[in-house]
């Protein structure tokens, strides 16, 4: 019997992953967000970005391949834990409906977004799911879509000119 290698299997999980993200939003997320008004629609698919300083779990010795480039799990770890701080300064400022709220939505969605595609990038390049990543296997697989689907979700609202403020 034929065997897949665990850098497919990585890339499938992926795939299938941001595909179920997508059903969940057309089916249940977006047809309730669009009965909000643009800040409280914002609020939580931003929430799901809150989450990002768990990429800070690639700094714990033992945890990943010690083979894995240091500068790697530095950059990775340091842009979520960045990323985090702001989509949490951005939920507390369109709840309070603070005028800066929505700047505070672009300027996260903006470091959030290049961030993820730098990690994207360095994923790449060093061919991560051909190292043993452990437990953060599930982050890349699992967690990463549902981080790629709100950042095209939150531009897509920051961008809409219709949406109700």
């Amino acid at each position: 019997m034929k065997t897949v290698n665990s850098v497919s299997i990585f890339w499938l999980q992926i795939l299938t992953s941001c595909l179920v993200c997508i059903i969940v939003v057309a089916w249940y997320v977006w047809p309730r967000l669009t009965q909000l008004s643009r800040n409280y629609a914002l609020i939580p698919l931003i929430f799901v970005h809150v989450f990002r300083y768990v990429g800070m779990t690639l700094l714990v010795p033992g945890m990943v391949d010690a083979k894995i480039p240091r500068e790697v799990l530095f950059n990775t770890a340091y842009g979520d834990l960045i990323a985090a701080a702001l989509a949490l300064s951005a939920v507390v400022a369109l709840m309070n409906n603070w005028r800066v709220g929505v700047v505070m939505a672009w300027v996260f969605n903006i470091w959030g977004f290049v961030d993820l595609l730098g990690a994207v990038r360095t994923l790449l390049q060093v061919n991560l799911p051909s190292y043993n990543l452990g437990p953060i296997w599930f982050i890349y697989t699992y967690y990463a879509p549902m981080v790629i689907v709100s950042h095209v979700l939150i531009f897509w609202i920051l961008l809409s000119r219709s949406w109700k403020k």
